[in-house]
């Protein structure tokens, strides 16, 4: 399908979601040294580090419980909800007043439930994307979505920094927590707009909706001048309406019929989550120990890395579609981790400054962006339609468990500031763990390109896989048991002979 208003309109409604998360992770960096002070919440250091934690913690929940409603009630129903309980969460957390331990109780639950909110975004959007671009863009434009986290970023910085220095610390950190749903209110109004994908509706029975879904979208094609390509009834399925898969169902898909895929999707998530929690949360305080910069400006380096990471996926995302996935996904994974075992080699040499390490962690996290990026592609689209919001859940979990000791790890190898040498090994572990991200894209990769989702992994409710077999299969039906000469003018025309197990069962209605 050509490219129109619809799918532009549609990557800006679902793509905020990511700009409201690097958003929200940037300011709660950002104001955690404010509510250690007295005159604010009087956290301890330990009691601040923890709101992060309770944030991940509660995308990790939200994933997977929100992951599977997105398969059961459909992605439009979730990217409402999830954003709204985002938006709730966020919004509550200014109202924190107090200090004491109830409400720091309070403070961890609304950072846990706007954590929840964020969390099961990644399933419902990363599902809905998918299904509904096109397939020769589909690859680029679930990387720009996902990089746009760094949009977000590079936004709270800037907005974090102007606060700070306008208001009292007393307000600031609030006005801080509020950008996001103030931000993000509008949005719902666009979201409510957006049609349920067609893909889902047909997988539930619900044949009209779909068709309606799909007219629509034609129609925004048309109203734009451009033709629509006829499609080819070779590369038509016929399905039946599927019962709601559970997580048993993900598992017994992942370890008896996708079992390579697997590997592969878990591998690109693990090792892109170790490497970003690892260098990121800990970025600031590498430049303030070693490199002696303030407080105050390392913000600014922060930018310059956040830009870096925004490039990443918005140039080389159009390469993922050409060149193939195989090739760019093992790339950027290989050329990161190279460039950062060379980077560390100068690091313990202690011949970069601030402004050379941050270049050179820009020139590396361009392309480790568009790779991690590329793992939340992978983590969809190369498993079946009825499991999809569960698959990118479950890897997203995952992913983000392993990387949740990065942090705490690179602090501890941080120290004072006085070992270099310790930081060094680490580097190169995090070097050898892209490495490794790389090696197995290489030879597990699944070349999804350009390709239908249903081509690169067939939906569990197939009934058949041709239209046009199923057609002639019930005209043969049909004729006399002597009409011999009919039977053989049918068998002549069968080009796409029957796969063994096409045949439908008698009870299950097809779709």
């Amino acid at each position: 399908m050509p490219w129109s208003g619809f799918h532009t309109k549609m990557i800006a409604a679902l793509g905020c979601a990511w700009i409201l998360d690097g958003l929200e992770i940037t300011v709660a960096s950002s104001v955690t040294s404010v509510l250690t002070r007295s005159d604010t919440l009087g956290l301890s250091s330990s009691e601040a580090g923890l709101i992060a934690t309770v944030y991940l913690v509660g995308q990790v929940t939200g994933a997977l419980f929100f992951g599977r409603m997105a398969d059961r009630f459909g992605r439009r129903k979730l990217f409402l909800l999830t954003f709204g309980v985002y938006l709730f969460g966020s919004g509550l957390t200014a109202l924190t007043y107090g200090q004491g331990p109830g409400w720091d109780l309070f403070l961890y639950l609304t950072r846990f439930i706007a954590g929840t909110g964020i969390g099961g975004e990644y399933a419902a959007i990363n599902s809905a994307i998918q299904e509904m671009m096109p397939a020769r863009f589909r690859g680029r434009v679930d990387l720009l979505v996902n990089g746009t986290y760094w949009a977000g970023a590079m936004v709270g910085t800037i907005a974090e920094l102007m606060i700070l220095s306008t208001f009292d610390d007393s307000v600031a950190w609030r006005i801080g927590f509020l950008l996001g749903p103030v931000l993000g209110f509008s949005v719902l109004f666009v979201r409510r707009h957006l049609p349920e994908s067609p893909r889902w509706l047909i997988m539930n029975g619900k044949e009209a909706e779909a068709e309606a879904a799909i007219a629509r979208i034609e129609s925004a094609v048309r109203r734009h001048g451009k033709k629509l390509p006829p499609v080819d009834e070779r590369d038509a399925i016929e399905i039946s309406e599927s019962k709601h898969a559970t997580y048993v169902t993900l598992l017994r898909v992942l370890f008896k019929e996708y079992p390579k895929r697997a590997v592969l999707a878990s591998t690109l998530m693990i090792t892109q989550s170790f490497l970003y929690n690892a260098i990121f949360f800990t970025y600031t305080l590498v430049l303030t120990k070693f490199y002696g910069v303030s407080d105050k400006d390392a913000p600014m380096y922060l930018l310059a890395f956040a830009a870096g990471n925004l490039l990443g996926p918005i140039v080389l995302g159009p390469l993922f579609d050409i060149v193939g996935r195989r090739w760019m996904i093992a790339g950027t994974y290989l050329f990161s981790g190279c460039a950062l075992a060379v980077t560390a080699t100068l690091f313990v040499a202690d011949v970069l400054t601030a402004t050379t390490q941050t270049l050179a962690w820009c020139v590396i996290f361009f392309f480790a962006s568009a790779g991690a990026s590329s793992g939340y592609l992978t983590a969809g689209e190369i498993f079946p339609l009825e499991v999809r919001g569960k698959a990118i859940a479950l890897f997203f979990a995952i992913g983000q468990a392993a990387g949740a000791t990065g942090p705490y790890f690179y602090g501890w190898l941080i120290g004072d500031g006085t070992e270099r040498g310790r930081l060094y090994v680490g580097f190169l572990m995090g070097a050898v763990i892209m490495v490794v991200g790389g090696l197995a894209e290489t030879f597990l990769g699944v070349d999804a390109e350009r390709k239908s989702l249903e081509a690169v992994a067939k939906p569990l409710s197939v009934v058949r896989t041709s239209v046009g077999v199923a057609r002639r299969k019930t005209v043969k039906k049909l004729k006399k048991p002597g009409d011999r000469q009919g039977e053989a003018a049918g068998e002549n025309t069968d080009d796409n002979p029957d796969q063994p197990g096409d045949e439908p069962h008698a009870d299950t209605p097809a779709v």
